[in-house]
């Protein structure tokens, strides 16, 4: 069984395991939210279509992280291929905005450490 963070224990970045942090330990591994993304798209996907649509993803990476969304309830495999569950469709729709935000958010940062690094 993959080992997933746990709210209320100890995960990267949080002593306490806050429920958001352990979400966000989750999240900020290798490829989970590409997976969690992508999934959402072409879902149902085998693992192999998958894969495909991953593009740079080692199948060993993937198997790891199709294991810890499973067990982590965001992913269920079905019989025509692994598919979002109703939680992991439901943090998929809070991503989507939080997502158009970081665009808005990095032209600042880029337009803000363009003019920065200029007056230097």
């Amino acid at each position: 069984m993959a080992k997933i963070p746990i709210p209320g224990t100890p995960v990267r970045g949080s002593r306490s395991g806050a429920p958001i942090m352990a979400l966000f330990d989750l999240l900020g591994r290798r490829w989970a939210m590409g997976v969690l993304w992508t999934l959402h798209e072409v879902e149902p996907a085998t693992f192999r279509e998958l894969q495909e649509r991953c593009e740079t993803i080692s199948p060993a990476v993937l198997n790891k992280r199709l294991a810890e969304l499973r067990e982590a309830q965001l992913v269920t495999r079905t019989g025509e291929g692994y598919v979002t569950t109703d939680l992991g469709q439901e943090l998929y729709d809070l991503l989507v905005p939080l997502g158009a935000w970081a665009k808005i958010w990095g032209r600042n940062v880029t337009e803000d450490t363009v003019a920065e690094n200029n007056e230097r």
